[in-house]
């Protein structure tokens, strides 16, 4: 797990629904004022996950509220962000996601020097009739 110097959201929930496999960590692509949002606090996570399209990894579902101060330079709150990671690590992931029934979903989101950075993980949906 990396060293996390400043965490901004979590997503708790996925404890509770999710056996936790791997952990990746993955930058982000944002707009100013979400930037500044979330340096204010305002990230929900919860019920997010990760899909992939054209050898790309998005996060959807990640609530990021509008920033007060930032009048048309605001974007979507829930709009599909793109995140950053290694192509082989893509590759990687979205096999599993594809051939044995894993899911990848955003963990947590913090802070990496002046870097916003998300930790995601590629899990397993626990059952209530898996006793694992």
């Amino acid at each position: 797990m990396a060293d996390k110097s400043k965490s901004v959201a979590q997503n708790r929930k996925a404890y509770h629904d999710y056996f936790v496999d791997e952990t990746y960590e993955a930058g982000i692509s944002l707009f100013g004022t979400e930037i500044k949002s979330i340096r204010c606090g305002q990230v929900n996570m919860k019920d997010s996950y990760c899909s992939f399209k054209d050898g790309e990894i998005f996060a959807l579902g990640i609530h990021i509220s509008p920033y007060e101060k930032g009048n048309i330079f605001n974007r979507e709150p829930r709009r599909d962000r793109k995140l950053l990671m290694h192509k082989k690590e893509i590759i990687k992931l979205s096999s599993y996601v594809a051939q044995k029934g894993y899911t990848v979903i955003p963990l947590s989101m913090y802070f990496k020097g002046d870097r916003i950075k998300v930790e995601i993980v590629l899990c397993l949906v626990k059952n209530l009739y898996d006793k694992r």
